[in-house]
């Protein structure tokens, strides 16, 4: 890589967004520069990475992690910051592919990733507006009997902090008329994720860990016995090393390469509504999404705007309007809101799976990886994040059941992955348009 070459990230700025706009004060770290050696190196400061060192350090490893741009600048500082229990296949998918027995541990840790953010959240003092349960909307009678059917497969597992709403019961949640109900999860919430990201961050470096900031990995070796990490100033040498760029690692590990497609989603924020229309709309103040294919989410901030997400560019582009796109979707939701400013409108990437299950194993003997969740990671990577510190301190229990789950390329590989999945969204959404 040429010396000139510009950064991924440009000057590290975060994107437009207004939890960049919103977010706690934090230091600017200086980027690796030089020769140096650490037991465990982590690769990405978003939640992925961050769970992993912040566990290793509260167990006593000496760690650093090396950050493209800034903490949390990608898609853990830009996304709905909804806490969904689950992952995006859902347990009866997980079964009918894997069988009961992977089905059964899924569901033994679909509720971690919260209790994890809530833990944090608690024992570090984050202040992130943390907020409690997440509403799942039915459109359709269909939605309605998917929303059913999750309820008793989940009940089944022994998980029981879901509730059914019929149309009228959902009006005291959500002040529209277009859903036909939905499913109250009370151990879901939402809260603000780029403030939760910088305040995992300086836990961490409290504990002794180290960030190294706008050093952009440009190559990585995980032959050596000890693996090494190249950027464009300096290298870190490692006894462990842990790869969680997700959508963001791009073509360094040509290994991940194609397990993963990087997919854009889009979220805004109005300017603040005012403790009336914002009570008005949400008056429980949970967050929300439906279960269409290409879904809308959306939640009320600490400072009550509305912050309002959806649609997917698969590929990671950036659509040229981002209000454009999401403004007739918000407003089929809230004809309240016509008339109301957007301030923010942002776009960010996220990493998809073909088989929708997040991703979890080793390349070699010392270097470890995580990606993969597919629209699911604000959860997902703080448990995966706690799976790999028990790896990585002997205890590959659970690391093995996932590192054992099969994986599937996209078909057509990375040449045709996009104009494949355009086709089954678009089959997807006529299927939620038909209402079948």
């Amino acid at each position: 890589m040429g010396a000139n070459q510009k950064h991924y990230a440009g000057d590290g700025s975060h994107t437009g967004s207004y939890y960049a706009a919103s977010a706690n004060p934090a230091p600017e770290r200086p980027p690796l520069v030089g020769a140096h050696e650490v037991d465990v190196c982590v690769v990405g400061a978003g939640y992925s990475g961050l769970s992993t060192a912040l566990h290793l350090a509260e167990k006593g490893y000496n760690v650093a992690i090396v950050e493209g741009a800034r903490v949390g600048w990608g898609a853990s500082g830009r996304n709905g910051g909804q806490i969904v229990n689950g992952l995006n296949a859902s347990l009866q998918t997980i079964k009918k592919r894997y069988g009961q027995d992977t089905a059964t541990f899924v569901a033994g840790l679909v509720q971690e990733g919260g209790e994890i953010i809530r833990e944090r959240i608690n024992t570090y003092n984050i202040k992130c507006d943390l907020k409690e349960k997440n509403i799942f909307t039915g459109l359709t009678k269909a939605h309605m009997k998917e929303l059913e059917e999750r309820k008793t497969l989940w009940e089944s597992y022994g998980i029981n902090n879901q509730e059914m709403l019929d149309k009228e019961q959902i009006r005291e949640h959500i002040n529209s008329d277009l859903y036909e109900g939905g499913l109250i999860d009370h151990s879901g919430g939402h809260m603000h994720p780029l403030n939760l990201a910088l305040g995992e961050a300086a836990a961490f470096e409290m504990l002794g860990g180290t960030i190294y900031e706008m050093s952009m990995v440009t190559a990585v070796d995980t032959d050596a016995s000890r693996p090494v990490v190249t950027t464009t100033q300096g290298s870190l040498t490692c006894k462990t090393l842990v790869l969680c760029g997700n959508a963001y690692l791009g073509h360094v590990v040509p290994t991940l390469t194609s397990r993963v497609m990087p997919v854009s989603t889009q979220v805004m924020a109005t300017e603040p509504l005012g403790e009336e229309l914002a009570h008005s709309l949400l008056p429980q103040d949970a967050c929300v999404e439906d279960i269409r294919y290409i879904l809308d989410y959306y939640r009320l901030s600490g400072d009550k705007r509305m912050l309002f997400g959806g649609g997917t560019v698969y590929g990671g582009a950036d659509p040229r309007d981002i209000e454009a796109k999401l403004r007739g979707n918000m407003e089929k939701v809230f004809p309240q809101l016509k008339k109301v400013k957007v301030d923010y409108a942002w776009s960010g990437n996220f990493a998809l799976s073909f088989s929708r299950v997040p991703q979890m194993g080793r390349i070699g003997k010392n270097t470890y990886f995580a990606h993969g969740y597919s629209g699911h990671g604000v959860t997902g990577s703080h448990t995966f994040g706690r799976i790999l510190s028990e790896a990585i301190d002997g205890d590959v229990s659970r690391f093995d059941v996932f590192e054992n789950v099969p994986w599937y390329p996209f078909p057509g590989g990375r040449l045709f992955r996009v104009p494949y999945s355009v086709m089954g969204s678009w089959w997807y959404g006529l299927r939620d348009r038909l209402g079948v």
